[in-house]
């Protein structure tokens, strides 16, 4: 696809599209066709009762009414926008190429949403718009983008996918497992994974069952045969699962990266037991060259956009033939964690449930979020300028996961932890080899660990206990890992923290320095 010629290919939409709560679905804004695909699967037998009665929001669904000419609204509670005490909005933001702080603040482009720009055919989206209620699916303004970008670095393999706007990716997996689990189900996932997955699903009564994982990540023989020899009895009557929860770029907490063959293996384990799979992905773009030892050159940049997005392990979503992935994006790694926005792309089926029930409860994300956004994305960078970006985030993040690496490298005990560099993320995974601790045989690995990491916190380094992203807790379990994140300390102390994390683990291991 030709990411220049999208806003030529952009379809000719009604002012009304852009309208305050406004319903729209990423149908309308896929620039492509994609007729000759196959349609989706059904997923009926799957959905949740929950998720089966719902109705959606009655009174959103008369919204489809105020585009009509010379209507006069007495239905919607929309309170008029005279009453919201905004009149503009200024932004300051990097223009391509100059990232900097220094540079934006010297130089960077201004950016000026007003509060009748809609209204005055200055842009399609404005305060009066986006600060009033929307649609749980999100404006149509930012739906457009994302679908747009959805296309060109996915293109999912079926016909009737579409994208609908998230309250962020932990909100898009809470009504994910509501949408498709009961009480008393297993979901499953990576042996070590994200420990706010397993603290979302526990509330709802739902457990996770670990799949054994390498440096790529999930295994898909693992998937295959705690499936095979599913024991309900063993797992209080819990019926046999078929929802997968998987990171497969830069996976937290492992930084496992699933390389192309891997995913393609997963993903046939997926039809052979017809499973859902939920791809929560929000360090794609962080993926990186390998690491090529102290002091290596950086490597250089892609000389294209294509370039660039062939470097890229293929999503499960782009292998989707059957419309059984749901993809969880979000620009928390990329763009700001507090923009609390995101989206999803599933079969039109998926999708529709998912909106009735965010209509109901989170409804959609921020529209002042969603404003900012538009006017970054769509108005200012567009396509072309965000894939720049993102190659500088990626840049940036390889930098600062050599750094780490070449810390380990120079302050750690090598005889007592290993790694395996990360691909991808901001996460890097220490191995410690608990058994040669001198209190090995009379303390038990949680005791050990315990003693590593309060060793740690008295000589100033937090790094992250590897048993607090326990897929299941109340299983033995034989290995001893600890956590760091590169994402945020300056390069400095990332190298200080680490060498203090490895006179914790010395003192701990009587080792000599």
């Amino acid at each position: 696809m030709r990411i220049n010629d999208l806003h030529g290919r952009r379809k000719k939409t009604e002012k009304s599209q852009w309208g305050v709560a406004a319903p729209s679905t990423s149908e309308r804004f896929k620039s492509y066709g994609h007729a000759h695909k196959p349609m989706a699967k059904k997923w009926d037998h799957r959905f949740s009762a929950e998720s089966a009665s719902r109705k959606g929001n009655s009174l959103k669904q008369a919204a489809k009414f105020l585009s009509k000419p010379g209507i006069i609204s007495l239905g919607g509670g929309l309170p008029s926008s005279e009453y919201f005490p905004f009149d503009s909005l200024d932004l300051t933001v990097p223009t391509v190429g100059k990232y900097s702080e220094a540079e934006v603040h010297a130089e960077g482009a201004r950016l000026h949403a007003g509060k009748h720009d809609l209204a005055q055919d200055k842009s399609i989206f404005d305060i009066a718009t986006a600060f009033n209620y929307g649609q749980g699916s999100g404006s149509a303004q930012l739906l457009r983008w994302v679908t747009e970008h959805t296309e060109i670095v996915h293109n999912p393999p079926y016909a009737d996918w579409q994208c609908t706007l998230t309250v962020g990716s932990t909100s898009a997996l809470d009504m994910a497992l509501r949408m498709f689990t009961q009480p008393g189900d297993y979901i499953l996932s990576e042996e070590y994974t994200f420990a706010t997955a397993v603290e979302t699903a526990a509330p709802l009564n739902v457990k996770v069952a670990g799949v054994k994982m390498d440096e790529q990540g999930m295994l898909p023989e693992s998937l295959d045969d705690v499936l095979t020899n599913w024991d309900s009895a063993a797992r209080g009557g819990a019926r046999k699962p078929f929802l997968v929860y998987t990171v497969p770029s830069g996976q937290n907490p492992t930084g496992a990266t699933q390389g192309t063959e891997r995913r393609k293996a997963i993903y046939k384990v997926a039809q052979k037991h017809d499973l859902y799979i939920l791809e929560d992905e929000p360090y794609y773009f962080l993926q990186m060259e390998p690491y090529a030892g102290p002091g290596a050159p950086a490597p250089a940049p892609p000389a294209s956009h294509d370039e660039f997005l062939k470097t890229l392990v293929p999503s499960l979503l782009s292998m989707d033939t059957d419309g059984r992935v749901m993809r969880l994006d979000s620009f928390s790694k990329v763009v700001s964690p507090g923009s609390r926005v995101g989206w999803i792309t599933a079969s039109e089926q998926v999708v529709a449930r998912y909106k009735k029930h965010a209509d109901v409860s989170t409804q959609g994300p921020s529209g002042m979020s969603q404003l900012i956004l538009f006017k970054l994305l769509d108005e200012h960078w567009g396509h072309p300028g965000y894939l720049e970006w993102l190659i500088h985030i990626r840049k940036e993040y390889t930098q600062r996961r050599d750094v780490i690496l070449d810390a380990c490298e120079k302050y750690l005990p090598k005889d007592v932890v290993s790694w395996k560099p990360p691909m991808a993320g901001m996460f890097h995974w220490l191995k410690i080899e608990w058994q040669k601790h001198p209190h090995a045989h009379e303390k038990s690995i949680p005791e050990l660990e315990e003693e590593i990491f309060l060793a740690s916190i008295d000589h100033g380094a937090l790094v992250m206990r590897g048993s607090w992203f326990y897929a299941e807790n109340d299983i033995a379990h034989d290995t001893m890992y600890f956590r760091a994140t590169y994402a945020a300390a300056p390069f400095d102390k990332i190298q200080e923290a680490i060498r203090r994390f490895g006179e914790a683990l010395r003192e701990s291991f009587k080792l000599q320095a």
